[in-house]
């Protein structure tokens, strides 16, 4: 049965990781503490989520977080070798395009499916786009939605 109207996309939770780890590659945050602040208002990131957000980037090794009244965010791994594949990852967990794929058993088929090479293809092939593209390659470019903040205004150099 095919649904009209449902869309397969991006979590909002792994859209703002996104945005946050731009933030940060564009802020020097790799070098330097960017505020929570700054990270929300270039990104648009509401507070609340942003810290949500901001706990499994730490987890996956992908950010630091400094607490007080100096605290913000902190890159982990510089942004020529943070891949957007990570990221999202990071949030959404390993992508899947359907449950064949992700639980073969879910399906008596699906081991000789056709539809399920499809689905394997396809997840191939937008998890290897995805590993391709890394954030020095994002930042390069000043069109994307996110807006260029502003250094913290208590910059922290590790």
């Amino acid at each position: 049965m095919f649904c009209f109207g449902v869309l397969m996309r991006l979590t909002r939770a792994g859209e703002y990781a996104v945005r946050c780890v731009m933030c940060l590659a564009r802020n020097d945050g790799l070098k330097t503490v960017v505020s929570r602040q700054v990270i929300a208002d270039c990104g648009d990131i509401p507070t609340h989520f942003l810290a949500k957000i901001a706990q499994q980037l730490s987890r996956a090794g992908i950010i630091e977080i400094q607490q007080g009244a100096k605290g913000g965010y902190r890159l982990l791994v510089p942004p020529e070798k943070l891949t957007l594949l990570r990221v999202i990852e990071a949030i959404i967990g390993e992508i899947f395009l359907n449950d064949c794929v992700m639980r073969p058993e879910s399906c008596n088929a699906s081991s000789n499916c056709t539809v399920n090479r499809v689905w394997l293809k396809a997840r191939t092939q937008l998890r290897d786009t995805l590993r391709e593209v890394t954030f020095a390659t994002l930042i390069e470019d000043d069109s994307c939605c996110v807006m260029p903040g502003e250094i913290s205004p208590f910059p922290e150099k590790i």
